[in-house]
């Protein structure tokens, strides 16, 4: 069965920071039923948008095995059906700007009313209260606030963007952490509780190790050390055909590494060169040292070069681009990468979940079309006929 089989979520969620935790509660078996405005839906539904209108690949990726239901919000009828699915569901989960619930009468206090026993869970760029508070952030906006950008990028470079949105699904799979948690926590005492997550505080997580190798105990500044995250050659290094991705990163940290490599490389003249002998000795050496790698690395592929040095013991990795990552023979052959059929699309390949239950198995299914379980729903939950239905369309009150 799938381990959170009869966990039911009310899902008010937009873009990527809060449909990336209850996707993951989704994956894990949850039912997640998505509630979305009239005609537009999620606005991330149009971000990148291509041949198929009614959604998104970024869309897909982040609201796979959902049930999408509309509710115009904005009229008394509306908001009336929301309230009535809440006693029916154990958690609420939303994610809109400053102050957008309140103004739609949906805060805590007013759904504990309706459900004592709700988990009620909400994500914000900078929460609720403090000074930055009513501010609104993305991704990057967390990402430059916890201090990811000023420890990325080059020594003489100015802070750099980091690549993934941590900011958004970092901080979504630590609320959906916090949901599990308050979840085991009524099954224990019975009670409902609220739960708020700050992206800025939530990357912060993320960057520990980089605080506390550089920062002390936050009396310094980290620097930017690009990629030579260690003592030399911890580096990339190029390898042929010398495309915009042919590169591997090996990262040799101690002296058995260090061994392995040089025996790897057909280069046990290392072992005793005074130049690279000693870790203080390569550090000084550096640039020579990662030439020289760099020639041996340069006669292969990166795959090639991954394969030599993994076989021996060298922590190393070919740099896997976007399209290699649905191509790679590793994740295919643990069946990471999956082919779902899609609405207008036919089969597109995903990837999957990381996280493997050994008793418990979910199907990744396609992420639903705008309104598409709206009358299965409400059918469902509030036991409404045809002719209430049909009426409720006409008015626009769902879709």
């Amino acid at each position: 069965m799938p381990a959170l089989d009869g966990l039911r979520i009310l899902d008010m969620t937009q873009y990527e920071a809060g449909t990336s935790c209850t996707q993951a509660l989704a994956w894990l078996g949850a039912d997640v039923v998505k509630i979305e405005p009239p005609n537009v839906g999620d606005p991330g539904r149009g971000v990148g948008r291509t041949q198929e209108k009614r959604y998104s690949t970024y869309f897909c990726n982040w609201n796979a095995n959902k049930r999408s239901v509309v509710l115009n919000l904005r009229t008394e009828k509306g908001r009336q059906l929301l309230l009535d699915l809440v006693p029916k569901f154990d958690v609420f989960v939303e994610n809109y700007g400053p102050g957008v619930i309140e103004r739609l009468r949906l805060d805590y206090e007013t759904l504990k009313e309706i459900n004592p026993t709700l988990i009620y869970a909400r994500l914000k760029g900078f929460g609720t209260y403090g000074p930055y508070s009513e501010f609104k952030s993305y991704d990057m906006i967390a990402q430059a606030a916890s201090g990811a950008f000023s420890v990325t990028g080059t020594p003489d470079g100015p802070p750099t963007c980091p690549g993934p949105t941590m900011g958004d699904s970092g901080t979504g799979v630590q609320l959906a952490m916090s949901i599990l948690a308050a979840y085991i926590q009524r099954l224990r005492n019975g009670k409902g509780q609220s739960i708020e997550i700050s992206m800025q505080e939530a990357m912060t997580y993320y960057m520990r190790t980089r605080v506390a190798t550089g920062a002390k105990w936050g009396d310094a500044v980290t620097r930017r050390t690009g990629n030579a995250q260690g003592a030399p050659p911890v580096n990339i290094f190029r390898c042929k055909p010398f495309g915009p991705n042919d590169y591997v990163y090996m990262m040799p940290i101690t002296s058995d590494h260090w061994d392995v490599l040089c025996t790897a490389m057909d280069r046990p003249d290392f072992l005793v060169d005074e130049r690279f002998a000693e870790v203080g000795n390569r550090v000084q050496h550096a640039e020579e040292l990662l030439d020289q790698i760099e020639e041996w690395t340069s006669a292969q592929t990166k795959y090639e070069v991954m394969e030599r040095l993994g076989r021996a013991g060298v922590p190393v990795s070919a740099i896997l681009d976007t399209q290699e990552l649905h191509e790679n023979e590793h994740l295919v052959a643990r069946g990471f990468v999956k082919k779902v059929k899609h609405h207008g699309l036919g089969e597109k390949r995903l990837l999957g979940f990381a996280p493997q239950l050994s008793e418990s198995e979910v199907e990744l299914k396609c992420a639903p079309l705008l309104g598409e379980h709206t009358n299965e729903v409400l059918i469902e939950e509030l036991e409404l006929d045809t002719d209430e239905l049909e009426e409720l369309h006409a008015q626009g009150v769902v879709h």
